[in-house]
């Protein structure tokens, strides 16, 4: 993979952690001076003074000289933080599911998975988080038009309303930098786990 699809974390003006984005896009927020490179001393620096730094093992090859990959960026102008609302979509239920089907147990690739409603439609099951389960092929056709229980099968787990969003997921997996580590600790992780009350 090239050095300039890898992963940078985004900080919102806050030093709150917002998204992911690429080396690439890091680069061109850096440039049009809409963000800061942040480095461990929780420095920043803007695109001109970030080229001056010394180039480590990770660059990128510019015309004239290599520049550090940041791996941390600052956004200067943001202050909002993500929102809490998962939406219900193919993707946050595979994510929530991690490629797993829900009734054999074993991993697929997502091409090999399908959604099952554990109440089928046809029973006036809906689509909703609580109702909706990542399924392999197979176990999807045993099933049928029927219940869990009708079918004699089990589901490993019971479908649930994630209180995460797929960047977390990320953030908090095993990918990720160590230049991040400041910006997610145990704390940083209640902080983002912890339920919003409306208000």
């Amino acid at each position: 993979m090239s050095v300039l699809n890898t992963k940078v974390l985004v900080l919102n003006r806050s030093y709150l952690p917002i998204q992911i984005t690429s080396v690439r896009r890091a680069i061109s927020l850096l440039y049009q001076d809409i963000a800061r490179a942040v480095d461990e001393q929780y420095r920043v620096f803007d695109f001109a003074s970030w080229a001056d730094l010394a180039a480590d093992e990770d660059t990128i090859g510019l015309v004239n000289r290599a520049i550090r990959v940041p791996r941390v960026i600052l956004l200067l102008a943001y202050d909002r933080v993500p929102r809490r609302y998962v939406r219900f979509s193919r993707f946050n239920i595979y994510a929530r599911d991690r490629n797993r089907c829900q009734y054999c147990g074993r991993q697929f690739p997502r091409a090999e998975l399908n959604l099952d409603h554990v109440v089928p439609r046809s029973r006036g099951g809906t689509s909703v988080w609580e109702n909706v389960v990542c399924s392999c092929h197979r176990c999807n056709r045993l099933k049928g038009g029927r219940t869990p229980t009708e079918a004699r099968m089990r589901l490993i787990r019971e479908p649930y309303r994630p209180q995460w969003t797929p960047f977390m997921t990320e953030t908090f997996s095993l990918r990720r930098y160590k230049e991040w580590m400041p910006f997610l600790s145990a704390v940083d992780a209640a902080y983002w786990n912890t339920e919003l009350v409306e208000g």
